[in-house]
């Protein structure tokens, strides 16, 4: 069985704000997961294997209160506890292929990174990540994903590749990112070097969606 991850862009952020205590909630919703068609990474998932994997997801975790996600791409299918930054809270079949999703982003240290970046209008996505065998379709012109599929989390959450990995490419590149008034100095943009030298492979997404958080505070001060 190999480790399987999808990238979905189809979502959207939201704060939604409680009447009596002015508590603001965060969450991410939209299109978690899609059968029957070919994607980016040229497999089909057939609607029946995700249908069923989807049930036995939502009664033994979302029902649970137990379907967590990270923030970033882990590299094994484990739910890493202590980089866990939100809960799933509802996973349906829209009757058209997909699975729309919800998810509640919590008060945790990865958590609140993801808060921070919806509060700067950051834009985020989710990555499915289950474990499953492959097999050729007509042509081999994709794979399809075996009824074996196991799905770890419906749903970890990734940036936009358009923004912070091109952000931090460009900083790792030499480029300039310096503005005047102490906006963004050029002492701060070796301490986001140092920051990316630094950081493991495995907290590499975390590092650069920090680092484009603070980026975006800065130039909206």
């Amino acid at each position: 069985m190999k480790l399987i991850t999808e990238l979905n862009e189809n979502t959207e952020s939201m704060v939604e704000i409680n009447e009596s205590t002015k508590e603001k909630s965060h969450y991410i919703s939209g299109v978690f997961m899609q059968a029957e068609m070919k994607n980016r990474n040229g497999r089909i998932y057939p609607s029946e294997v995700l249908r069923n994997e989807a049930k036995r997801y939502v009664t033994e975790y979302v029902d649970k209160k137990r379907a967590f996600g990270e923030l970033g791409h882990p590299d094994g299918p484990t739910i890493n506890l202590d980089r866990v930054s939100h809960m799933i809270t509802s996973l349906k079949e829209d009757g058209d292929n997909n699975f729309i999703g919800k998810a509640k982003i919590t008060n945790t240290p990865h958590g609140n990174i993801v808060k921070a970046l919806i509060d700067e209008g950051a834009s985020l996505g989710v990555s499915s990540r289950g474990m499953g065998s492959l097999k050729p379709g007509k042509n081999e012109e994709c794979q399809i994903v075996q009824d074996d599929y196991h799905l770890a989390t419906a749903a970890d959450i990734v940036a936009d590749p358009s923004a912070p990995n091109a952000f931090v490419q460009g900083i790792m590149e030499g480029k300039e990112w310096c503005w005047n008034n102490g906006i963004l100095a050029e002492a701060q943009i070796s301490q986001y070097e140092e920051i990316i030298e630094e950081t493991s492979s495995r907290d590499l997404d975390v590092a650069k969606l920090r680092i484009w958080g603070d980026f975006m505070k800065r130039i909206a001060k």
